[in-house]
């Protein structure tokens, strides 16, 4: 039976390689992060493992817009101060996070499963088509605001949505060119993403 090489420790490799997961870490940034955990904060590592054991058990999906959530249907869907009349369609949590965070906007949200990406094989049945032509035409929404980022799998990603519910009497609406091309919600200040909303435009 071959020694294992000096050095090697088979719970640490499975934690760097754990980390490596995360997007926009590579193999340096996910070695850094479990040495430091281990060497000098362990505390902080308890912290962490206990958080993210906790949020797996509790958080969920809205039944209503899909978001992550601890109930049965987040806060946004529950609230009846919400304009019902406005469903606005974000990639993911992050994204309708970034919106929330203007303070422009009123309405409610549906969030896809990601976005359409045939090299990644996403279509429109893997990003929740479906469940968010069913939610838009509950006979209340009559304005979906389509808030995909402005890369190449957002654009064609709205319009497949677009093309799918115009023709069924809606309103549909894209967010304005001051968000950038090829920019991430996420990641785009708060100001540019409340003037994209307010200056929204037919698709």
């Amino acid at each position: 039976m071959a020694e294992a090489a000096p050095g090697h420790v088979p719970a640490l490799d499975a934690l760097i390689d754990a980390l490596r997961q995360l997007p926009g870490v590579g193999p340096k940034s996910a070695s850094r992060m479990a040495y430091h955990l281990l060497e000098h904060d362990r505390e902080a590592a308890l912290h962490i493992a206990r958080a993210l054991d906790a949020a797996l058990g509790a958080v969920q999906r809205c039944t209503r817009c899909n978001t992550l959530t601890e109930d049965t249907v987040c806060s946004i869907c529950a609230d009846p101060r919400r304009d019902a009349r406005q469903l606005c369609v974000v990639e993911g949590p992050a994204d309708l996070a970034a919106v929330e965070q203007t303070l422009t906007y009123r309405g409610l949200y549906f969030v896809l499963m990601g976005r359409i990406s045939p090299l990644d094989g996403l279509g429109p049945k893997e990003i929740g088509l479906d469940r968010l032509i069913a939610r838009a035409l509950d006979g209340v929404v009559d304005e979906v605001i389509l808030a995909t980022n402005f890369t190449n799998e957002g654009e064609a990603t709205a319009h497949v949505i677009a093309e799918t519910l115009r023709p069924r009497g809606l309103r549909v609406t894209r967010l304005a060119r001051g968000v950038p091309a090829g920019a991430e919600l996420e990641y785009v200040d708060l100001g540019t993403i409340a003037r994209a909303l307010v200056d929204r435009r037919g698709t």
